[in-house]
């Protein structure tokens, strides 16, 4: 399993280009969403909340929401949309005995500690509590899928190389839920570009070849009709806490 939690660079990469992220970065399946608040948890951690998109939807699905987020620039945004934030890395943040009746943490277990994540976990969820770890992943189809990939290995063959959030999610537990979420989004190419972008290993690249890449990507589109379909889905693994 890729440690990419190790990785600071790219874990704490996404204060910098906070406003992109938060305007472009897909939201989870809303039937997932609307799933988790029908478990009427009393109080919610959204747990590397980020810019808050998360912890927004469940607060508008009625949830009252707490947000533990590494980045203050990241932060800012989620108090800025009205969310309830605490800066703190989530291994180390000071929970003060506070428990939690739903843990949520959508695309960002992978930059936590397992080990001292999971520990955090022991510590503020009640019991019978559940624990949603989350990642929306997509796919586009052919020809331009390839045309993507012919791009890269010109212009930053070094991405293929690099651990993402797929190869470091792997969870054989028999006690954790595992469920797939399906939903489909058009881009334009100006979005889907600035899409690519807010990823930590677009963000780790020079910034001439990451210019230059988001040149190619963006001509790439056009060439293909101006517009890309993605086939996302949500990725969830859901346990909850046995009883104490």
């Amino acid at each position: 399993m890729a440690e990419l939690y190790r990785n600071r660079e790219r874990a704490e990469s996404f204060g910098s280009i906070a406003r992109l992220y938060d305007r472009y970065r897909p939201t989870s399946a809303p039937e997932f969403l609307d799933e988790l608040a029908a478990l009427k948890p009393g109080r919610v951690l959204d747990v590397g909340c980020g810019t808050g998109k998360v912890a927004r939807e469940l607060m508008n699905r009625g949830l009252d929401v707490l947000g533990v987020e590494l980045d203050p620039r990241m932060a800012s945004i989620a108090r800025e949309h009205g969310v309830e934030v605490e800066i703190s890395g989530f291994e180390t943040w000071d929970d003060r005995g506070r428990t939690f009746d739903l843990i949520t943490c959508g695309d960002a277990w992978h930059w936590i500690d397992p080990i001292r994540g999971w520990r955090k976990v022991g510590r503020v969820l009640r019991p019978g509590g559940t624990v949603a770890r989350f990642w929306n992943h997509y796919e586009v189809d052919e020809p331009l899928k390839s045309a993507f990939e012919a791009v890269i290995g010109r212009v930053a063959p070094e991405l293929a190389d690099v651990p993402t959030s797929r190869t470091a999610t792997a969870d054989d537990d028999p006690r954790v839920e595992h469920r797939v979420y399906p939903w489909v989004r058009t881009y334009s190419a100006d979005e889907w570009v600035a899409l690519a972008a807010t990823y930590s290993a677009h963000q780790m690249l020079e910034p001439s070849t990451l210019a230059e890449l988001q040149r190619a990507l963006h001509a790439v589109i056009v060439e293909h009709g101006g517009t890309v379909v993605a086939r996302g889905r949500t990725d969830v693994s859901r346990s909850r806490a046995m009883p104490r």
